[in-house]
């Protein structure tokens, strides 16, 4: 009997129990308790963990805003039929529209501001605009001008940045976009000078109206263009240097003279 008590409490101290001694002669029975399991959690009292909240992705462009990014949106919502009209570089209520119309197309919050997602989006949806992409209706800084253009009264016109400088010695008086000839009919490089003004002009080759026309080589003249105000530079002169602001050649015509020097250049 002995044995089978110390085999029992061997196994007891083994399986974390414990053992009772024995009452009055030793002869009672063992009783060996089993630790108990802890109680299950009552569901009731179980709260469920807080989820994380999502954070809104980063605005990168809002109404209001100005600069080169804003014409890139514009010009890649252009790409995409959201924009008709050419980047102006001003975050404006078109632009904020044409977000809001893109978003709500392909299911993102329609907030008008430009975050990452929709960023990302346009991305895959579009090309990177080039330069005349990005000015297509004009804005784009001018060259420096041409030495040739620093005395005297100039018209003073780079063909690389596409603009033209009134000068008068060596002042820029009036900076405007210019567009030229196609590679077929392109204008003319060199100094000229001005040898006849015509305010209402119509062209006899083109049978197209040439306002303002100052014609400085052949039939070659700088004058206002319906066509460059509406489509920028998608399109193109015949040979001539097509200014698209009404005000500023109207002010410009009256400014210029017979005999003033015009300087085209690369």
């Amino acid at each position: 009997m002995g044995r089978v008590i110390a085999a029992l409490v061997a196994v007891a101290a083994v399986g974390g129990c414990t053992v009772q001694a024995a009452e009055n002669d030793g002869k009672s029975p063992v009783r060996i308790e089993l630790p108990k399991s802890s109680p299950a959690p009552s569901t009731e009292d179980e709260k469920p963990s807080a989820q994380p909240s999502k954070t809104p992705p980063k605005v990168l462009l809002a109404p209001g805003d100005t600069g080169r990014d804003v014409r890139e949106l514009q010009a890649r919502l252009r790409q995409v039929a959201w924009i008709f009209e050419g980047p102006t570089g001003t975050y404006d209520g078109t632009t904020e529209e044409a977000v809001k119309g893109f978003q709500g197309k392909r299911g993102l919050p329609r907030t008008g501001e430009t975050d990452t997602v929709t960023w990302q989006r346009l991305l895959k949806m579009t090309h990177e605009p080039g330069k005349w992409e990005l000015y297509l209706m004009g804005g784009q800084p001018a060259d420096k001008p041409d030495a040739r253009c620093l005395t005297g009264r100039v018209l003073c016109i780079s063909k690389s940045s596409r603009t033209l400088r009134w000068m008068v010695d060596g002042r820029t008086e009036m900076t405007v976009p210019v567009r030229f000839g196609s590679e077929y009919t392109p204008t003319r490089e060199g100094v000229f000078s001005v040898y006849w003004k015509s305010r209402h002009h119509v062209s006899t080759l083109y049978d197209s109206p040439m306002p303002y026309a100052m014609f400085f080589s052949g039939g070659q003249a700088v004058h206002y263009s319906s066509d460059f105000a509406a489509r920028g530079y998608a399109g193109a002169s015949h040979g001539c240097v097509n200014v698209r602001d009404e005000a500023a050649i109207a002010e410009l015509f009256d400014e210029v003279r017979s005999g003033d020097k015009v300087v085209v250049y690369w």
